[in-house]
């Protein structure tokens, strides 16, 4: 095919892609995935993350990318539990925006904030985000979203929110 342009038919390809079926595919494997009772009582990592959703819904109800990192923040548990930031980040490439990513990227580091364990230069650089007290704020969400037996939104109720709030205001 002489005529045929590589690039954007991969990038045509790419936008025919629906994110939503992205992340679908990336959390349903985390209903599987079994946590430490110790530091997770509440269970499966998709029970947590839906209730992480459900309390960052809570806080910022009208902010997409907050929501979604809240949402997806522990996907890389399901592909390598040994980094779980990293295979989540590398399988979200090109599907989040760049803020969304920072909140996943630093969410195990806003943990080390609260427990006072951060270093000094961390945390500033930390502080240098306009995000970061919303990076606090999902690190509450984290540790919220640990309850056994709670209500939490089904996936499809937390994929749909985010969906009709992109449609509403992207």
């Amino acid at each position: 095919y002489p005529g045929l342009d590589i690039e954007t038919a991969v990038t045509s390809a790419a936008e025919q892609v629906d994110r939503f079926q992205v992340y679908q595919s990336l959390l349903l494997p985390l209903e599987n995935v079994k946590q430490n009772p110790k530091y997770h009582p509440e269970g499966d990592a998709l029970y947590h993350s839906l209730q992480v959703f459900d309390h960052a819904r809570d806080a910022l109800a009208y902010d997409e990318e907050f929501l979604l990192a809240a949402l997806l923040h522990d996907i890389g548990k399901a592909i390598d539990p040994h980094d779980h930031v990293a295979a989540g980040l590398e399988a979200l490439e090109g599907f989040i925006t760049e803020r969304t990513a920072w909140f996943i990227e630093h969410h195990m580091l806003a943990h080390e904030v609260l427990d006072r364990t951060i270093g000094q230069r961390a945390h500033r650089r930390l502080q240098e985000s306009e995000s970061y007290e919303e990076l606090i704020l999902l690190c509450r969400c984290d540790r919220a979203g640990r309850e056994q037996g709670v209500e939490a939104p089904e996936l499809d109720e937390a994929l749909d929110y985010i969906r009709d709030l992109a449609q509403s205001f992207g």
